[in-house]
């Protein structure tokens, strides 16, 4: 199969990427369909979700087909699957259109329909009796196993839940729907939320919308069936204190509740005069305050301490499934958090002490069942502290083991001319001094036997590639290749071009190889490069492919590395003996982010801009305001000055009602400049027209240029000089940013003009945010505040952290503190010999983690 090519469903007697007909289609084994299309998903999983491009068609040209035509014998045996592959197939015709996210949610979508056809077809056998059903005996004296741990009266922590006394196996299998199949899991299970009861008031001082207590006396009570549903039970308590009244009202659904004994014995419960607390969600009605599903307790006096778990308390609220309620699941906390306290703790007693922590059972149960404020504080503090501590562990031994790889010095010539110093005197402009800083700290790394591993951040048009081709030529004149990737053909392309206008002037030999190379150039590429006649490869996630070999790899360069996996850079890598490796983002990364996804790589940041750049102007608009950046659009044309204008979608939704780029193309063209020249630009044109539609718009062929958001990186048009973005409620603040980059690269003032046709208030916020700001750390905390890192980054792919309580918003500080801990931890005992406790701790997360990975 040719790099880069979805495998494809074979007929008998077809050849490899030929679709099978009809009839073959419907002869063919369930199983084997199956098991192709899950093929490839994952092929495109492992790209990066850039829609690859195989011999014939698109990845998802491909699977809308498979998904339009199942097997005939499939949807005779499963009619109903019919439909739901319908869906997938008009999901798959708009690939193009999806975000990195949608499509990583798409494809998730896609496997689990293919996988549940698969149980369908072929039934699971039961569960067997280990984690799901209560031991039927006990184990023999002596034998070891869970039974054995049962009987000592010790649950440990992976103790399945079925064996927890109390869970019992219906419990048991509800909680696995959750992912809970362990005792430890159990307790990860941290609450979403708290209801806060300990809230003590007076009736009087009830709030509408706050959660609160309080101690009444009954005035009168009622039970009764409610008038319109015979099976509905109504309790009605009036209840008053020194400051007012209140009307309290408990719902009871059910047959049972309706006896007469019961109703009896609720009036007999709440009897006039006795004191009870009452805890609940303030609830505005016209009566007045009133206490939304209370709980209740009666006490012998107001001043009786409360027995009741919930009233008067933190209560924790958590994530449920269908069948398991509430109160059982926190039942089923409290039996596994009294075993927790034999569980041990990975920090010891002195480094507890040492950073000001609780120990880890006690903080397991003040996050659970918090006492009061302060505790619940402390206890998410060490919780947090624990994941921050971890994942700094993990990233430093990681940066270690490469430390102590070889690598081969990457040194200039002495006393002489050098590749990198005539690259510098062809440009047109002289280096910034944070440019020649950020190439100093590189050309240092370069020079060590150590192989180096730099992140290089720098805004929108700071000079980041240049820094990059600078690096390159380091490599190549030390004898060594260089490799470019970028995550996208019409970047790689754009650097392609970059390269070839500059390095053909040095006699370096540089191609492209991407999805949509041809096969006999990709034979005489190929050929070239393992023989080391082609010095720079410059290429997309092509480069990843098993044919292509280096001779000499000594430098690999990552653009845009937020879209590439930790697994996809590390393969890159492993095509040279041990290359050097620099990646670089235009996407500001707030310092907490980049020590969570990158404290493996050293940080290098480029904090100014090249001089002669006009600041851009931005403004806000309403959707009816859409005329104003008309006019703005034609008078910069008449001054020689080109636009773009950018839309989330390629054509017209159903769900979304949204203007698409093709009709807003035709629109424009047609109607509102039909003296300009108007061209279109979308992810699902051909890579020629694609680089047809670029050129005409740099050459001065192309007026106002109507893209989707294809243009956020790589197109670099200096004359471009207004910026239409179209629906921009539905980016991030960071992808605005970047967007915002494609104008304000020349010399003439230039303008951003955002058209939020959204009726949300933070949308208008976030908006009103990139008005004020240029500055794209600013607006990536913001970004990471309001929508969080996955958002920020893009995808899942840029290897997030794993974080189940931790906030990389809110708990900068405690992220700091756990990295200091951890570089003290690991100059005096890299493998953790002495912290036993934190090894395993360690080992038992990356087994989480790589079982995550073979799942997604």
């Amino acid at each position: 199969m040719d790099a880069g090519q979805p495998v494809q469903p074979r007929g008998p007697g077809l050849n490899p990427g030929e679709s099978p007909g009809p009839a073959a289609g419907a002869s063919e084994d369930h199983g084997t369909w199956i098991t192709t299309l899950q093929q490839a998903l994952q092929l495109e999983v492992e790209r990066g979700f850039e829609n690859l491009q195989g011999r014939r068609e698109r990845f998802s040209v491909f699977l809308e087909r498979e998904c339009r035509r199942p097997p005939e014998g499939l949807i005779q045996r499963l009619p109903e699957a019919a439909a739901a592959l319908a869906t997938l197939a008009d999901l798959f015709r708009r690939y193009d259109d999806l975000s990195q996210a949608q499509r990583q949610s798409l494809l998730r979508r896609c496997r689990e329909r293919l996988h549940g056809l698969r149980r369908s077809l072929n039934p699971p056998r039961p569960p067997g009796p280990p984690r799901l059903r209560l031991a039927s005996s006990p184990a023999p004296s002596g034998c070891g196993g869970t039974a054995g741990r049962r009987t000592a009266g010790l649950l440990q922590p992976d103790t399945p839940l079925g064996e927890v006394p109390g869970i019992g196996p219906k419990t048991a299998t509800r909680l696995a729907s959750l992912g809970l199949l362990l005792a430890r899991d159990l307790l990860r299970h941290y609450p979403r939320d708290y209801l806060d009861y300990a809230n003590l008031v007076r009736i009087q001082e009830l709030v509408p919308g706050s959660t609160a207590t309080i101690v009444a006396t009954v005035k009168r009570c009622h039970a009764f069936a409610s008038p319109r549903n015979p099976r509905l039970v109504i309790l009605e308590l009036q209840v008053h204190d020194i400051t007012g009244r209140l009307r309290l009202s408990k719902f009871f659904a059910g047959k049972r509740f309706s006896s007469p004994g019961w109703l009896k014995a609720q009036q007999r419960q709440f009897p006039p005069g006795c004191s009870v607390a009452a805890s609940g969600l303030v609830r505005q009605t016209p009566y007045g305050p009133t206490l939304q599903d209370p709980l209740l307790e009666v006490l012998d006096s107001p001043g009786t301490p409360v027995r009741s778990r919930q009233i008067g308390r933190l209560v924790p609220v958590y994530a449920l499934t269908e069948g398991l309620g509430a109160e059982r699941l926190r039942q089923a906390i409290q039996t596994v958090l009294s075993a927790a306290a034999h569980w041990g703790d990975p920090l010891p007693a002195a480094l507890r002490r040492q950073e000001g922590l609780l120990d880890r059972a006690t903080a397991l149960r003040g996050l659970h069942d918090p006492a009061d404020r302060e505790a619940l504080r402390a206890s998410r503090h060490r919780l947090v502290f624990d994941e921050f501590l971890l994942l700094q562990l993990s990233l430093l031994q990681r940066r270690r083991q490469l430390a102590r790889r070889p690598a081969r010095p990457l040194r200039m010539p002495r006393g002489q001319s050098s590749l990198m110093a005539s690259f510098l005197e062809l440009l047109p402009f002289q280096l910034t001094q944070a440019q020649r800083r950020v190439l100093s700290d590189i050309q240092a790394d370069l020079e060590q036997e150590q192989p180096m591993a730099r992140l290089l951040q720098g805004d929108v048009g700071s000079g980041k590639t240049v820094v990059a081709i600078a690096a390159l030529l380091v490599a190549i004149e030390a004898g060594c290749q260089g490799a470019l990737m970028a995550p996208t053909e019409v970047l790689a392309e754009q650097h392609a071009r970059k390269l070839g206008e500059w390095l053909s002037q040095l006699h370096v030999s540089t191609a492209l190889l991407t999805g949509s190379t041809p096969a006999g150039r990709r034979r005489q590429l190929l050929q070239d490069l393992a023989n080391g006649q082609l010095q720079l490869l410059v290429g997309t996630h092509a480069l990843l492919e098993d044919p292509v070999a280096f001779a000499r790899l000594g430098l690999v360069v990552v653009d845009e590395q937020h879209r590439f996996g930790v697994r996809q850079r590390d393969r890159l890598m492993g095509k040279g003996l041990q290359p050097h490796l620099l990646t670089m983002t235009a996407t500001p990364i707030p310092r907490t982010l980049a020590l969570s996804v990158h404290g493996d790589l050293e940080v290098s940041q480029i904090d100014g801009l090249p001089p002669g750049r006009t600041p851009i102007r931005t403004r806000l608009l309403r959707g009816g305001q859409r005329q104003e950046a008309y006019e703005l659009i034609r008078e910069e044309v008449a001054r020689g000055q080109r636009a773009y204008v950018v839309l989330p979608l390629v054509e017209e939704s159903e769900t979304l009602d949204l203007r698409s780029a093709v009709a807003v193309h035709r629109q424009l063209q047609e109607e509102v400049f039909p003296e300009l020249r108007v061209g279109l630009l979308h992810g699902r044109m051909p890579s020629p027209r694609k680089q047809e539609a670029i050129g005409a718009f740099s050459s001065g062929h192309c007026d106002v240029l109507v893209s989707t958001t294809v243009v956020e990186v790589g197109v670099d048009v200096p004359e471009a000089s207004v910026m239409v973005i179209e629906h921009a409620e539905r980016f991030g603040l960071a992808q605005l940013h970047q967007l915002r980059g494609r104008v304000g690269r020349g010399a003439a003032a230039s303008h951003c003009l955002l058209i939020n046709d959204g009726k949300a208030g933070q949308a208008q916020q976030r908006l009103e945010l990139l008005v004020r700001s240029s500055d794209g750390f600013e607006i990536a905390e913001m970004d990471l505040q309001l929508r969080g890192p996955g958002q920020v980054l893009g995808t899942r792919q840029s290897g997030l952290p794993d974080l189940a309580l931790a906030s990389l918003s809110d708990d900068g500080e405690v992220l700091e503190e756990a990295r200091a801990l951890a570089r003290r931890l690991l100059e005096l005992d890299p493998e953790l010999q002495q912290h036993p406790g934190l090894r395993q701790a360690l080992l038992e997360q990356r087994q989480r983690q790589a079982e995550a990975g073979s799942l997604n």
